[in-house]
């Protein structure tokens, strides 16, 4: 398949590692940082992380839109649902994501809420339109992906001027996160480990181009490739962060140049623009509350903010204390540091967004990773116990 089944080729993938062992300095270490959930997917899936030189460190960030979903948000979505008469529509992650006391919009829709799992935003439109007499809210969520899609429901539902619809609106935005995880005390004093780049998002960069990167590299001073979600694009990202950092350069580079352009998709731009204009400060799960890292609905689009309309307000409300999503999300640890991870917390029964989304670290490590603890966890035994056998 085309763009598919070259970027698998598992004797580039051996060239590339080759490349990768030769450009890593012994001296040095290389905290490289893969922002999106499908970057974290592929290394955990393909195994890359075996394939890199013990310098090279890949850590996760916080680039699932459900993981970084805060649960005072899944409550506020519960009590829209509990409306009478209302319909509320979502993407099928957010079913399961943890809300307070053990709720979720899954349970909350299996005590008898009318809660609807859609495939787009244009979905929860349609339904608006088939159901005149109920009221109808859309729970957007996601990075500049999925934005664009919800900016069109909004707009095209302003034209047909339908009064029963509205967008319970939880877009957040990608550059403002990266900055936060650099430079907020908040995510210092909470132990984030030291970055020296970034592997850029792939989808988000199509609509929001390399360009928003290029400020953000200069000032920060740390190298930003974006990357395709094929491991050959991985590695090669990987690849051409550590030559930036060995030639002290900061630059943004376009591994995934068959897809992503300098200037994005105009089109998709212009028309968030004019739907929506950025919060003062949004939590995130995992970082606390970042300024301007999120989206809200113009005020002449007031009346489909759900927000506005049913009068929603956020409370905050603190993680199960034995869920280390939070830290997960900051790179501060893995998975397999959680004690409620591949026990008490599997994808069939999340107690943290991290196992939620199949582009979650916690799933993609529960599906990919796990054995490979296993089996290093068997041999640091058996290597430790021949240790205490032999003669002092």
């Amino acid at each position: 398949m085309k763009f598919v089944d070259e970027f698998r080729d598992g004797q580039l993938a051996r060239i590339i590692a080759g490349k990768i062992e030769a450009a890593a300095q012994p001296d040095r270490n290389y905290n490289l940082m893969e922002f999106c959930g499908g970057h974290t997917h592929a290394i955990s899936r393909y195994g890359i992380a075996d394939l890199l030189p013990p310098g090279v460190h890949m850590i996760h960030g916080p680039g699932c839109p459900v993981c970084v979903l805060p649960i005072g948000r899944i409550d506020s979505a519960i009590e829209l649902a509990d409306r009478p008469g209302m319909i509320l529509c979502t993407y099928a992650d957010t079913m399961r994501v943890p809300a307070s006391k053990g709720a979720s919009l899954l349970k909350a829709k299996a005590r008898g809420l009318d809660i609807r799992m859609v495939y787009s935003a244009a979905d929860a439109l349609r339904i608006a339109v088939a159901n005149p007499s109920r009221e109808v809210v859309f729970f957007a969520i996601g990075f500049e992906t999925t934005t664009p899609p919800t900016a069109l429901v909004i707009r095209d539902a302003s034209r047909l001027g339908l009064a029963n619809f509205s967008v319970f609106c939880n877009h957040v935005v990608t550059p403002a996160a990266i900055a936060s995880i650099l430079e907020s005390p908040q995510v210092r004093e909470l132990g984030a480990v030291p970055i020296d780049g970034f592997i850029g998002p792939a989808h988000v960069s199509c609509v929001i181009g390399s360009q928003p990167y290029e400020y953000f590299a200069e000032k920060y001073r740390k190298p930003v490739v974006i990357a395709g979600f094929e491991p050959l694009d991985v590695m090669q990202a990987i690849l051409m962060l550590m030559r930036q950092l060995n030639e002290g350069r900061a630059e943004v580079e376009n591994e995934f140049s068959r897809a992503v352009t300098r200037e994005g998709n105009p089109t998709a731009k212009q028309l968030v623009a004019e739907i929506f204009e950025l919060r003062r400060t949004f939590e995130w799960r995992g970082l606390g509350e970042v300024p301007y890292s999120a989206l809200s609905i113009k005020a002449q689009y007031a009346r489909f903010d759900a927000e506005q309309r049913y009068g929603v307000a956020y409370h905050p409300v603190p993680d199960n204390k034995a869920c280390e999503c939070g830290a997960i999300l900051r790179g501060v640890k893995q998975p397999r540091d959680c004690k409620l991870f591949a026990t008490v917390c599997t994808p069939e029964n999340p107690m943290g967004s991290c196992m939620v989304s199949s582009e979650g670290a916690c799933a993609a490590h529960y599906s990919y990773g796990r054995f490979r603890d296993a089996d290093y966890t068997q041999r640091k035994g058996a290597k430790d116990a021949k240790v205490a056998k032999e003669p002092r």
